[in-house]
């Protein structure tokens, strides 16, 4: 239940999928209304047993609301539903749209600017912390937009888990770009390094034992590490989906004038995974692509 001193808030949620479904029902859990929109509506059905209402036409899932979450496939997508499907002209004026997708800063800022000029304010907030974080509400939120509506997400960002300002529109998908950068190359360099050590004799998960608590360690180490030791590669974040945002990373180098020679380099493995079938395989997945390099089971 919400605290007595945190407002009941009308909420809708775009996009329900392993993120949006539990995020959507911690909001249920906090006290606030719910309302769910899916494009394909047997996704949502299931939050209706929840207490969440389930609607078929974005615009009747948003019409009245004080706070929109997008968590839609990527930045077109987003684009789509609010000023192709009309999820935007359904808003009302004084409402918060907060995308908390991972998508491009300029497509951020974009939005902002038109759903500015509609009266409507906007945040970027995306997050990290996967379908367990989601699930148990300790997302780490990187938010970008004006103080103002950032203050205003408080209520809702308290039922997610832990948020930071991080500056302007579009900043909010720097830092998660940033954070996908860490991730996808920290996995890389967790699945070389404990196949460098099998290949060479040892025991892959006596290794990951005995460097943990050194300088080495790190979640990554820790969670994806043991996955890799398990062998088991069951998506909690895809491959396919890191591949997008390696390449959503190096678009915005590419507008900002950034080299960033060691993404491109892991740009380039995950996409070979991908296209030798791993696409659907959890992101330390990457895993599989290099024993397959070196001819490892």
């Amino acid at each position: 239940m919400n605290n007595n001193n945190t407002p009941r808030l009308r909420t809708a949620v775009l996009g329900i999928g392993m993120m949006g479904a539990p995020m959507a029902r911690r909001l249920h859990a906090a006290g606030h209304e719910v309302h769910a929109w899916n494009r394909t509506r047997a996704a949502a059905e299931p939050l209706a047993a929840d207490g969440i209402t389930v609607h078929s036409d974005v615009r009747d899932a948003v019409a009245g609301a004080d706070v929109v979450i997008s968590l839609l496939a990527n930045g077109p997508v987003v684009g789509e539903v609010l000023f192709g499907l009309g999820a935007a002209q359904a808003l009302r004026r004084d409402a918060l749209f907060i995308d908390m997708a991972s998508i491009q800063p300029r497509e951020a800022r974009d939005h902002a600017a038109r759903l500015g000029e509609m009266g409507i304010a906007h945040l970027d907030a995306p997050v990290s912390g996967g379908t367990v974080g989601a699930e148990n509400g300790t997302l780490a939120i990187m938010a970008g937009g004006r103080p103002e509506d950032y203050a205003r997400a408080q209520p809702v960002f308290a039922a997610f888990g832990r948020a930071t300002h991080v500056g302007p529109h579009g900043a909010g998908q720097l830092a998660k770009l940033a954070n996908q950068m860490i991730v996808g190359i920290t996995i890389g360099a967790v699945a070389e390094a404990l196949l460098f050590a099998a290949k060479g004799g040892a025991d892959m998960a006596k290794v990951r034992e005995a460097i943990s608590g050194g300088f080495a360690d790190s979640r990554i180490l820790q969670l994806h590490g043991q996955r890799m030791v398990e062998r088991n590669f069951a998506p909690q974040g895809r491959m396919t989906v890191q591949l997008k945002d390696m390449r959503n990373a190096l678009a915005t180098a590419s507008e900002i004038g950034f080299d960033a020679p060691i993404t491109e380099l892991f740009e380039a493995l995950y996409a070979q995974g991908v296209e030798h079938g791993l696409g659907e395989l959890d992101h330390s997945g990457l895993f599989v692509e290099l024993a397959s390099r070196n001819a490892m089971p």
